[in-house]
């Protein structure tokens, strides 16, 4: 007998443009960009006149000259979000978070106590709104997987139940671009050998996906077009990298404002690292260009560290050997982040001293911690602005 959909996906529509509209009711129902240059949410009013986020301010008042343009407000999109986690956490002790907005439930062996876990879904979106004032989206199903799939066919504000008995009738009907994993450069790949659904992923070998995709990329799509997925919902696990990004608007853009903007991530990015206790060994450059594709490029260093210079020192080698491509495409987005990350802190190395840095380190997150973070900025920013720094999960 197959397990029962007891997985529930949680998803929060446009949250930014929701709390927007939440907080004040003249913006209901109109479409709504969160942003100035570059578009950080818009409102399904907003999406549907063709507005996505990142895209650039100029673009999407052009596609949508009735929206109405209103700045971020970090702090209150925080707080949604943790009234938002106190509601799924009062539902079930197994919350997996995905980000502030998002995350996996695992409503298994409540049936006796809280109901079906259609039943549980349906409560859960009516605590969001009568206490938070936000809709939210909830697919259900067998795995995190398709629980995920589940909510984004339901959205806006829907509630999807997948059974076992009619998971891949459900599945195989949608198009490719639902399988975790299929991006840009994988949708082309398979439409231009007539792969349009997941069904018709199905249909083939895993060998064949593995010649066309890749062993990893292969086998992985291979198992998601059956529903193969193990994992379970977890909780309280940390972090396997930490970033930041910033979307830049269409450019051009000159090499010093990109070198100052990656500065102000590796900036961002290492004192979480040290205020949580992390060190880290692989640096990665990430670029979306002007087509909105996408590029990584990574390094690995000789040993964990959270120290400001090193991790700036290998993500500048990084934009170096990017610059060529960032010329030929364009830039629309930069991010850095640093994987392999080791819970213990810097490791020390024979002889066991700590990196001679002057312990500027420690004496600029001293500053911030008790100012600020804008408390102090580096000479390269001023009049640049570091961007907005997005709500994030606890690390």
């Amino acid at each position: 007998m197959a397990a029962e959909a007891s997985i529930l996906h949680a998803d929060l529509d446009a949250f930014y443009a929701s709390v927007e509209q939440r907080d004040d009711p003249r913006l209901r129902g109109r479409p709504v960009i969160v942003g100035g240059g570059v578009v950080l949410a818009a409102s399904y009013e907003a999406k549907a006149c063709g507005v996505r986020t990142a895209m650039g301010g100029r673009m999407a008042t052009a596609l949508c000259p009735q929206a109405i343009v209103v700045p971020p407000r970090m702090h209150a999109y925080s707080e949604a979000s943790k009234a938002v986690f106190e509601v799924f956490r009062d539902t079930t002790p197994l919350v997996e978070g995905l980000s502030i907005d998002e995350a996996f439930l695992d409503v298994a062996g409540l049936r006796k106590v809280s109901g079906s876990p259609a039943e549980i879904a349906a409560r859960l979106r009516d605590a969001v709104r009568e206490r938070v004032g936000l809709a939210i989206t909830v697919g259900v199903a067998r795995t995190k997987f398709l629980a995920k799939v589940a909510s984004g066919v339901a959205k806006p504000d829907g509630l999807l139940v997948v059974e076992p008995e009619g998971e891949l009738e459900f599945l195989h009907a949608l198009p490719v671009e639902r399988l975790w994993g299929v991006g840009t450069v994988t949708s082309t790949k398979l439409r231009a050998r007539r792969i349009v659904t997941v069904g018709q992923v199905a249909r083939l070998g895993e060998a064949y996906l593995v010649s066309v995709l890749g062993q990893h990329a292969g086998r992985h799509l291979h198992a998601l077009a059956h529903n193969r997925d193990p994992r379970p919902v977890v909780v309280g696990r940390r972090r396997r990298s930490m970033g930041a990004q910033r979307a830049l608007g269409r450019g051009p853009h000159a090499v010093p404002d990109l070198e100052a903007a990656l500065a102000g991530l590796v900036d961002r990015v290492s004192r979480r690292m040290r205020k949580a206790s992390r060190a880290g060994r692989t640096v990665t450059l990430r670029l979306r260009f002007d087509d909105y594709t996408r590029a990584t490029r990574s390094h690995t260093l000789a040993r964990p560290t959270s120290a400001t210079a090193v991790l700036l020192g290998a993500a500048q080698d990084l934009l170096v050997a990017a610059m060529p491509l960032i010329t030929e495409r364009g830039i629309t987005l930069i991010g850095v982040a640093v994987g392999n990350l080791d819970g213990q802190g810097e490791q020390l190395m024979l002889p066991l001293e700590h990196p001679d840095d002057g312990g500027l380190d420690t004496a600029l997150d001293a500053v911030r911690e008790r100012f600020g973070s804008s408390a102090v900025t580096r000479a390269a920013l001023l009049g640049r602005g570091e961007g907005f720094t997005v709500p994030l999960l606890p690390d």
